[in-house]
């Protein structure tokens, strides 16, 4: 299935991402031609809705393999949002940042729940754009945008909103985030529109629908690195998301009320080369 496809590919880029950690940094320092190497190898599970809008669940895992050292944190160089929200930091003056964002969108398949029999598939893809943020001591808004360039046109989404970081003790942290997401007419034809071919095949017999550019969700997420020992590290991340505007009204939606959640664990070690 083309979503199965899409899963597997998008793998890599989500361990590269999901491993790093501001408080694992590369150990660089070398000597008789030597340098230390520091690796994060693991695993992470985590349960997300089958499609957006659908009421079944499934689990999805994936090995992590990366270099320690980029920071997944609202201060990282790297940022990981989402998996279709890796964040570059390459500009930073004064508490503002820019940077390119990159990453993979999941698509849909017919067979993810019996409302969508007929309606056809939706294939994922690499997307890419770019964001913008503004740190004022704890408090972060940020803006960001991706567009899909490759797989089915399905558009591009704003996201924004903002992030605060409070530290629980040293080392452990929890960040939460508050936002938004707006998505343009191709995204909302994607993914909420039913169109009169597709509601004539539909075997659950559902209307044409045309749903417009526009708020499609909001939601609130929190995530945390928690230290077990010098090199175990435990990774929590959590997210609600609630669809509102026209993808709330969409007649694909089984509910409006979308859970993610997941956790892993790595482990840090260092070789010399």
């Amino acid at each position: 299935m083309a979503s199965e496809f899409v899963r597997l590919i998008g793998a890599p880029l989500l361990s590269l991402a999901l491993v790093s950690s501001p408080a694992a940094a590369v150990d660089t320092s070398s000597g008789a031609g030597t340098s230390d190497v520091n690796l994060k190898v693991g695993g992470f599970v985590y349960v997300a809705p089958k499609y957006e809008g659908g009421k079944e669940y499934e689990v999805r895992g994936f090995p992590l393999v990366a270099p320690s050292g980029y920071g997944i944190s609202s201060d990282g160089r790297v940022q990981f949002r989402g998996p279709d929200d890796l964040r570059f930091r390459l500009i930073e003056f004064y508490g503002f940042e820019v940077g390119p964002v990159v990453g993979w969108r999941f698509g849909r398949d017919q067979d993810d729940a019996s409302r969508l029999l007929g309606l056809g598939d939706v294939d994922g893809g690499g997307v890419v754009g770019g964001y913008a943020a503004y740190k004022a001591g704890w408090f972060k808004p940020y803006i960001a945008y991706n567009h899909q360039v490759w797989g089915d046109n399905t558009g591009g989404i704003f996201r924004f909103g903002a992030e605060t970081t409070t530290d629980l003790a040293p080392g452990l942290s929890v960040s939460s985030t508050l936002g938004a997401v707006y998505a343009d007419n191709d995204f909302m034809d994607s993914y909420f529109s039913v169109t009169p071919a597709q509601s004539a095949a539909s075997v659950a017999g559902l209307n044409a629908y045309d749903a417009e550019a526009g708020i499609k969700s909001v939601f609130l997420g929190l995530t945390s690195d928690v230290p077990l020992s010098e090199v175990w590290m435990l990774k929590l991340s959590g997210r609600y998301s609630r669809l509102v505007g026209d993808a709330a009204d969409s007649p694909i939606v089984e509910s409006e009320n979308q859970f993610y959640a997941g956790f892993g664990i790595t482990y840090r070690f260092s070789f010399q080369r």
